[in-house]
């Protein structure tokens, strides 16, 4: 598509997308004089229009029935959790027994971990990427040095090469296959949270298995922002959390991904909580634990139902739009945004350059962009920010702007452009 640095052309890209009305139903932040620009998705998504009603149900519930609202209320809380299961796995491609949504991503991290990084042996190394999110840096060294290992030697992590921003894959496969029979576990970010760059995880899983490691994943900058197919590409295991692009609240609840081929392995080691336990005898309350078939025998305690309320509802949203339109959207909106920011250097080259850091070939991203500034540094996002664009600073020097396509609209990216221009000025 030949695209136009112009408010009209914004306004008619708007006029047909088949998401517009989807706009409508999140609030978006009022503190700015004159409104704002938000392309902060990727780290606290906006909040549904619904929530707060989805919320109040439960608050209502629970001043009516006290703990009875267990069993009595509409959405009964002994088995919240199952109403959010099918929604979640149509957004990450897998089958509904694959999926629960339980605790926060780091804590799903580890007991992931505990079932899937067994190092025995010769095979004890983890492959990782470099930069990744600190989380995932610090659980996986915790890992390394709760059994013992060594992090020098069996922490391998792939940076890129010199002078490069973005990892090359072939280096990943290459330390997969050099790894051997001595790796235990792949464990990468699905998305990487600072340059945006997508990662093929179906070739990585391939990959991994082909040596006998077991491969997961960190979705947390992927899930309902990239079209995820996690059954067919054969993970292992995944986590993520619902408050980037699934819009659930500060800090909200995780999902966890556990392929069927694991779903029936009690033999697994876990660490087990009673919510886990097989459903139609948890309340027998025996010694010995009996997991549940599929992800949900990963849980430990019940459902926290007001947090699970607020993913529901922007679940409900996300079932309503469907991926393959949400991603059809991602594409065209952050090729026209990556399309303004650069007409907006090319017009100010005496001044300063964007560098997107980003992949641009669309299979290797997703909504993300992340913009290297030279010539100019801090001040000019402290510009950005008073003139009311909602961004996010790395440094040394990195922009990351996030058009997610539910409620981002094609003149949110033109008036990006005039912010920076303004801004550069």
């Amino acid at each position: 598509m030949s695209y136009q640095n112009t408010l009209d052309f914004s306004r008619e890209m708007d006029n047909q997308d088949s998401l517009k009305r989807f706009r409508d139903k999140f609030h978006f932040p009022s503190f700015h004089e004159n409104g704002v620009v938000y392309f902060t998705g990727n780290s606290l998504g906006l909040q549904p229009k619904s929530t707060g009603e989805f919320i109040q149900k439960e608050l209502d519930a629970w001043a009516k029935y006290g703990v009875e609202g267990h069993f009595l209320a509409e959405k009964p809380w002994f088995e919240y959790h199952e109403f959010l299961t099918e929604k979640a796995s149509k957004v990450v491609g897998a089958k509904p027994e694959e999926v629960v949504v339980m605790h926060s991503l780091t804590t799903n991290l580890h007991l992931l971990m505990v079932s899937f990084f067994k190092p025995e042996g010769k095979r004890r190394k983890i492959i990782c990427e470099a930069k990744a999110f600190p989380s995932d840096a610090y659980a996986l060294e915790s890992q390394i040095k709760f059994h013992g290992l060594n992090l020098e030697e069996d922490l391998i992590e792939i940076a890129p090469r010199d002078g490069e921003h973005l990892i090359n894959e072939d280096d990943i496969l290459s330390a997969i296959a050099e790894a051997g029979d001595a790796l235990a576990l792949v464990m990468i970010g699905g998305v990487n949270y600072y340059t945006g760059q997508l990662f093929d995880m179906k070739k990585i899983t391939e990959a991994g298995h082909a040596v006998g490691a077991v491969v997961g994943f960190d979705l947390a900058h992927a899930a309902g922002n990239i079209n995820l197919e996690l059954h067919d590409w054969g993970v292992d295991f995944a986590a993520w959390c619902g408050y980037k692009y699934l819009n659930s609240s500060p800090g909200g609840v995780s999902g966890i991904f556990v392929h069927e081929r694991h779903a029936n392995r009690p033999e697994l080691p876990r660490f087990a909580g009673w919510w886990g336990y097989d459903k139609e005898t948890r309340f027998l309350m025996e010694p010995g634990f009996k997991p549940m078939y599929g992800a949900e025998g990963w849980q430990l305690s019940n459902a926290p139902v007001l947090g699970m309320a607020a993913h529901l509802a922007s679940l409900d949203i996300f079932e309503e739009a469907g991926m393959e339109r949400i991603g059809e959207k991602r594409d065209a909106l952050t090729a026209f945004l990556e399309f303004v920011i650069e007409d907006i250097s090319k017009k100010n080259a005496d001044r300063c350059e964007f560098e997107i850091i980003t992949p641009r070939d669309k299979s290797k991203r997703g909504a993300q962009l992340s913009i290297l500034v030279h010539g100019q540094g801090r001040e000019l996002f402290d510009e950005l920010t008073r003139q009311g664009v909602i961004a996010d600073w790395r440094e040394p020097n990195v922009i990351r702007i996030a058009p997610a396509p539910l409620y981002n609209s094609f003149e949110d990216c033109f008036r990006f452009g005039e912010y920076l221009q303004n801004a550069i000025q």
